[in-house]
């Protein structure tokens, strides 16, 4: 393993580790490809935006090209074939069910009063008396809603505008004493454990938790291939002294080799199991959940990609748009759009089109129009419409 490394070569290692290997995306994509993609990327982060469509979607979508939606429904919220569970990662996530052990020192935490969010502590150790009646009624009821449980009152204002009984249910499921059986639209419908998650899963050991975060710091220097101590903690979201540890015997051990990158002030680590990829990249539309472009410094640092998310920025500020998706061409990320599916019309909505200064007007151009008109097929829309806005408006137009 080289020392140090060029920027061109960090992303290409960053890029191979997440799945993108200039794959054939034109190919039919099964669960026999979906599979190993998660368990590459480990989780899927959920997010309950859906103007375009739900981000736990576009991850699989930008690496393989257009899957089945209904698949991953059913490894993630169904009966008979599931395979995925959600619980708290990075926010809110969807991951294979062999990590579940892993997880299991965050949900004791939570049950100790040291959970993911301070105001769920706060209430659970405010309501013990509600949190047992709101477990024993998911406990007798099965699958439940938050509008369903008793004394749980209406959403108004306070904390994320939840009810008593949704924080119940949320303080439950931080604790990993319910979690999640099924989704109703976007709506969590709650259960026990032991009626969800397979009993092979819920009877492997559990691991102390210093070899779990250790563990789990060695996934996500397997899933970003190189990155800072702090692109590595934030993968799993996990706690500032203890990542130290594990990372000073995961280096120690040979798993996690210090180099450094050209440009990067702080101290890079590259995952032994890293591949060095000669070429690497791909022609995807990525949501800004993605693993490649979550954390925003270090897709600035990759790719001098300078991103933000601009939901909560009032319509008069935004510099791009509501809904902002990177595109990434080849071994850079090229452009960026705002996109919208107009479900009711059947139109792909690129509302806001920019170019990045270092990207070629015409290929960017060319490139995504085959981009949107391939998103556009997978989401049932009928077309792609282009607006006025950005600097890449025109050409875009031209090219579709």
């Amino acid at each position: 393993m080289p020392e140090r490394l060029t920027i061109a070569q960090a992303r290409r290692v960053a890029l191979a580790a997440q799945g993108f290997a200039n794959p054939d995306r034109s190919k039919r994509v099964t669960w026999a490809h979906m599979a190993p993609m998660i368990r590459r990327l480990n989780l899927l982060q959920i997010d309950s935006v859906n103007v375009l469509v739900r981000s736990h979607y576009l991850p699989l979508y930008s690496r393989l090209g257009a899957y089945p939606h209904a698949t991953l429904d059913e490894r993630s919220f169904g009966t008979r074939k599931r395979t995925l569970f959600e619980c708290w990662a990075h926010e809110a996530s969807l991951l294979p069910m062999e990590l579940h052990p892993l997880m299991r020192w965050r949900m004791a935490r939570a049950r100790a009063g040291n959970g993911v969010y301070s105001s769920m502590d706060r209430f659970g150790q405010e309501e013990t008396r509600y949190l047992h009646e709101v477990l024993d009624f998911v406990t007798r009821n099965g699958p439940t809603a938050a509008s369903e449980v008793p004394g749980g009152g209406k959403a108004e204002g306070g904390w994320w505008g939840w009810s008593k009984g949704k924080l119940a249910l949320e303080t439950l499921f931080d604790q990993g004493l319910v979690t999640t059986a099924t989704r109703d639209g976007f709506e969590r419908l709650y259960d026990i454990p032991e009626r969800v998650i397979p009993p092979e899963v819920l009877a492997l050991d559990t691991p102390p938790e210093r070899e779990a975060i250790r563990r789990l710091l060695d996934l996500s220097g397997q899933a970003l291939g190189i990155g800072t101590e702090f692109d590595l903690r934030d993968y799993f979201r996990l706690p500032v002294a203890e990542t130290k540890t594990a990372l000073a015997e995961l280096v120690e051990g040979g798993t996690l080799i210090p180099v450094t990158v050209q440009g990067w002030k702080p101290q890079a680590y590259l995952h032994r199991e890293a591949k060095l990829s000669r070429k690497a990249g791909g022609t995807a539309l990525l949501s800004p959940f993605d693993p490649l472009v979550w954390e925003r410094a270090r897709a600035e640092r990759l790719f001098a990609f300078h991103y933000r998310i601009e939901i909560y920025t009032p319509a008069e500020k935004r510099k791009f748009g509501y809904y902002v998706l990177p595109f990434l061409h080849q071994d850079r990320i090229v452009g960026r759009v705002c996109l919208k599916a107009d479900r009711q019309a059947g139109i792909l909505r690129a509302n806001a089109i920019h170019h990045e200064p270092h990207a070629d007007v015409d290929r960017t151009a060319a490139a995504l129009a085959g981009e949107l008109k391939l998103m556009a097929r997978w989401l049932e829309l009928g077309h792609v419409e282009a607006g006025a806005s950005g600097n890449l408006a025109p050409a875009l137009k031209a090219a579709l």
